[in-house]
């Protein structure tokens, strides 16, 4: 990929940079699953976190889960869960700006002193192409998209998976498995709102020789 294509990964709808990965280790709690595609779910997330050389656990000490993911049929579901509004601001008016643009999915982030994610929520309404999805993809998906903070429209044309035409298996694409990896090199900032960074990833997506510094 080009340092301009990584630029537009991480470019939000009024034209600013900004990238943010996990501050923390991920504690995620999925609700509105049978249990095959809970562990699909978190194995796709452990997957997508080993890549990233990233932890996970079991429960985070302060908020107990930090990765929250809601499957459900019909958004006005979500006005009937138990305290969301409270760890989602403005709940019942963002429901109704999902129904009315007909939106399958909503990410919603909160960040550290350090500008770090330590906590996500991820809201996936089941209907039309979304439900007709299998799960080991959509998992993948998901964890993907999850694993950093990304533009608004980062996989809006084009997904963050590969088939492989010998198999059929789904896979992360390679460069995409690349810029998850590069961003949570020990050496790159937690979160970053210049497009310099992308720079810095992009440099880290060249394969230097083993052990050779980075900038």
């Amino acid at each position: 990929m080009t340092p301009e294509q990584i630029e537009t990964l991480f470019t939000r709808q009024d034209g600013s940079y900004a990238c943010a990965r996990w501050g923390r280790p991920v504690a995620p709690i999925v609700f509105g699953v049978e249990d095959g595609t809970l562990k699909t779910v978190k194995g796709a997330l452990e997957a997508v976190m080993t890549l990233a050389g990233h932890q996970m656990a079991e429960t985070d000490p302060e908020l107990g889960s930090n990765l929250m993911f809601f499957f459900f049929r019909d958004w006005d579901e979500l006005l009937e869960v138990p305290d969301l509004d409270r760890l989602i601001p403005g709940l019942a008016p963002l429901v109704a700006r999902l129904k009315a643009a007909g939106a399958s999915q909503y990410r919603a982030f909160r960040f550290d002193g350090q500008g770090g994610i330590k906590a996500a929520f991820v809201f996936l309404r089941m209907q039309g192409a979304m439900a007709e999805m299998p799960a080991e993809t959509l998992a993948l998906t998901q964890a993907v998209q999850v694993a950093l903070m990304w533009g608004d429209a980062a996989f809006a044309e084009t997904s963050p998976l590969a088939v492989l035409p010998e198999t059929g298996a789904t896979i992360l694409r390679p460069e995409i498995a690349g810029i998850i990896a590069a961003a949570y090199d020990r050496m790159m900032p937690v979160a970053a709102d210049d497009k310099s960074h992308a720079l810095r990833l992009f440099a880290r997506l060249q394969a230097p020789a083993a052990g050779q510094p980075q900038s």
